[in-house]
């Protein structure tokens, strides 16, 4: 990015703003009436003088904190600094985003409203006013996404001879390449469906593009329905481009559906068409398996795998063009209504764009390549095992390579005189050189077990395959604990030294995943110290058999006790403020929803505990209200990466202790799933952690985004006289330096 980088209009995104939107649907809907008083509380909260922490004005709501986070992924779309196709690329996330939250978040609300569900959240919200609020507020997201790729980026991409021609730009030349090419390539895969009788509505998959024809005349039978359907194969490319020697340049590119559109009467001899309607509709994606009354898990969620993509339908897209009457048919069908229904100025799979990314051959439109750095004690060939004896090692990534994690493993299955190997596993890619090397380890003999967290959402085909692969080669696969999933980040390698048992380890905040290690970033610990051995062994005893929860030297441990460390950590700071000690909490992680925890933070700050947080997407807590919390910042970092680790500080009277953990501050990862917090104990380690995941992202002026009492962020920015500071550059750099 460039100092001269101007600043996006309207970066201000208001949480406030959203919940009245949802609420403006006349005054007699008593549904909505909390989502009014709270948006009233909200918007008038000046400062705090109540007792009651649990009162909703205290508490932004998860859902449309969750939207504000996808409008600051759209921000970086608009943002001139980034460059072009990655700006591309982060419209095409921010749809994506979009996609999952109606199939996750969404389709759980409408679940617990056709239970009955009404009892409102902590803020004070019901479902069925969170449910307006979100319609109201992902219309104005969808509407802007659009505009985005028609005004800014669009337009942007031309000036670079990267152009997406409409069919209304296409020369003779070009339309009769596109006409052949649609009779040799698409024709032949394309079936369409004629709608009568004998050929009912079909089941349409989640996301896939469709269209709604509207036909006048008779087909060879005397059939006269008046609509068709046509997939569009997921086979086929969403981007086509125009060879060179139809067109001026050497990227210009024709979408799929426009393709489909200008020849789709081709599909229908002697029948006219008079209209012709993208649509794409998305369902619930959550599996619903009940552990507890099951026998196998694998086998149970491989049932549900193939029924996903025919679950309830929670929202549908359609061209800005279709009629009204063609989007009420098609809301009948999948049983929604008009307030599901989101009108697209644009290709309704947007997020398929993101091809272009790669299809186009430009390295000065994406960012620069840069090279993760290894540090020589745990470059190739060299003794790993002896380097981690002398001392623990940390790396950061992407900054720091993965290789080290890859080469400790391959160490291990190479070693005879390493006996034994555990590790979790929750999302590791397709094709993963870890669970080749975890496979080698078993038929080589060693003892290798592997918790393979089967319920990853979206990866859970891709993991019933490689927990079979595994077992097959021999490896013991434990599903981890009924009711929890397992999140934690750990690998144990045993190993005989002078006759005794020597335990390595390797701890993380992210994922055991080759891929999301250069681009997420993430804390990972290796050590041979025998208290972490002792702690990382005893969790694995429990994941894969039986007993009661062990006493732990060195790491906390969710379900057990890591809410209670969390709040007793909190408590500890706010009694060393009252008792005019140094005092300091420092916290970055993905999500903070925990109620109790917010109101520990509330009460921390009421005694001047200083209180600055990371939190890159859902935040619950309102930061800066007078009496309140006038002591807490909040801010998000968005950027070339995704901000992913999770690490803690807290200042306790000045001997301060440093956590990294794989949990966020959420219920479900306090309470439901199995998770690890482990200390930086050596002073030097503890002490880079602090300074690039905590002082270089409160210095950047450039993209943090800061969370106001009133639920707007607002994008920082360096004043006139003030150097432009972005974290994530900075550790690029000194990566490239050493």
């Amino acid at each position: 990015m460039t100092e001269s980088a101007k600043k996006p209009a309207d970066s201000a995104l208001e949480v406030s703003d959203l919940s009245a939107a949802g609420a403006q649907t006349g005054p007699n809907d008593e549904r909505l009436e909390p989502a009014r008083r709270v948006n009233q509380a909200a918007s008038t909260l000046e400062s705090w003088r109540g007792t009651n922490l649990n009162h909703p004005s205290l508490y932004f709501n998860r859902e449309l904190s969750l939207l504000c986070f996808t409008r600051r992924v759209l921000e970086l779309a608009r943002d001139p600094a980034v460059p072009l196709l990655e700006r591309v690329r982060f419209l095409c996330i921010s749809c994506t985003n979009l996609d999952e939250f109606f199939e996750v978040r969404v389709a759980a609300m409408r679940q617990r409203i056709q239970h009955g569900a009404i009892q409102p959240g902590v803020d004070g919200l019901t479902p069925s006013a969170t449910l307006n609020a979100i319609r109201s507020a992902v219309d104005e997201l969808v509407q802007e996404q659009y505009r985005v790729l028609n005004e800014e980026i669009s337009p942007d991409l031309e000036r670079e001879n990267i152009r997406i021609l409409r069919r209304s730009e296409w020369t003779k030349g070009q339309h009769r390449w596109l006409h052949r090419h649609f009779q040799r390539e698409l024709m032949p895969v394309l079936s369409p469906l004629g709608l009568d009788p004998v050929h009912p509505f079909p089941r349409i998959l989640n996301k896939s593009l469709n269209f709604a024809v509207e036909l006048e005349g008779q087909d060879a039978f005397g059939r006269d329905s008046g609509m068709a359907l046509v997939r569009a194969p997921r086979s086929l490319p969403r981007l086509i481009r125009i060879p060179k020697s139809y067109t001026r340049g050497e990227n210009d590119f024709v979408f799929l559906s426009s393709i489909l559109h200008a020849f789709i009467n081709e599909l229908f001899p002697g029948m006219s068409v008079r209209g012709c309607y993208q649509f794409r509709v998305t369902r619930n994606s959550e599996l619903l398996v009940d552990e507890e009354e099951i026998e196998d898990l694998a086998r149970a969620l491989e049932g549900e795998l193939l029924e996903r993509g025919f679950a309830q339908a929670v929202r549908i897209e359609v061209a800005d063009n279709c009629p009204a009457s063609t989007a009420k048919t098609l809301t009948s069908k999948f049983g929604l209504e008009d307030e599901d229904v989101y009108r697209c100025d644009g290709p309704v799979n947007l997020n398929r764009m993101i091809a272009l990314c790669d299809q186009v051959d430009r390295p000065d439109l994406q960012y620069p390549a840069f090279q993760p750095y290894t540090p020589p004690p745990l470059a190739p060939g060299n003794d790993l095992f002896a380097a981690l004896r002398k001392r623990d090692r940390l790396m950061h990534h992407p900054y720091d390579s993965f290789s080290p994690t890859i080469e400790l493993l391959k160490q291990a299955v190479r070693d005879p005189d390493v006996l034994a190997i555990k590790q979790t596993l929750y999302r590791t890619g397709t094709a993963s050189s870890m669970v080749n090397l975890l496979i080698d380890a078993a038929r080589a003999g060693k003892d290798v077990t592997v918790v393979v967290e089967l319920r990853a959402r979206f990866d859970e085909r891709a993991n019933i395959t490689l927990a079979t692969r595994l077992q097959e080669a021999g490896v013991q696969v434990v599903y981890g604990v009924v009711g929890h999933k397992t999140h934690a980040k750990m690998m144990l390698i045993v190993r005989r030294e002078r006759s005794r048992l020597k335990r390595y380890v390797h701890l993380g905040t992210g994922n055991y995943h080759q891929g999301t290690a250069k681009g997420y970033t993430d804390w990972a610990l290796m050590t041979a110290d025998p208290k972490f051995g002792h702690d990382v062994h005893a969790i694995f005893q429990q994941l894969s058999g039986l007993g009661k929860a062990a006493k732990l030297k060195r790491l906390v441990q969710s379900p057990f006790n890591l809410h209670n460390f969390l709040i007793k950590r909190i408590q500890r700071e706010t009694r060393n403020a009252k008792a005019g000690k140094p005092s300091g909490i420092r916290a970055k992680m993905n999500s903070l929803t925990e109620p109790k925890i917010i109101q520990a933070l509330y009460r921390a700050s009421r005694a001047g505990v200083p209180i600055r947080l990371i939190v890159r997407g859902t935040c619950c807590l309102r930061p800066g209200v007078p009496g309140l919390s006038e002591t807490i910042e909040v801010r998000s970092i968005l950027g070339r990466f995704l901000e992913h680790s999770r690490v803690y500080q807290f200042e306790n009277a000045g001997e301060a202790e440093v956590w990294a953990a794989s949990a966020d501050w959420m219920e479900r990862n306090l309470f439901q799933r199995v998770e690890t917090a482990f200390p930086l104990k050596d002073p030097k380690l503890a002490e880079r952690v602090v300074r690039e995941s905590f002082e270089l992202a409160f210095a950047d002026n450039r993209q943090a985004w800061l969370l106001k009492p009133d639920g707007s962020y607002e994008h920082a920015w360096p004043e006139a006289d003030e150097a432009v500071s972005i974290a994530q550059e900075t550790l690029i750099q000194q990566t490239a330096d050493l």
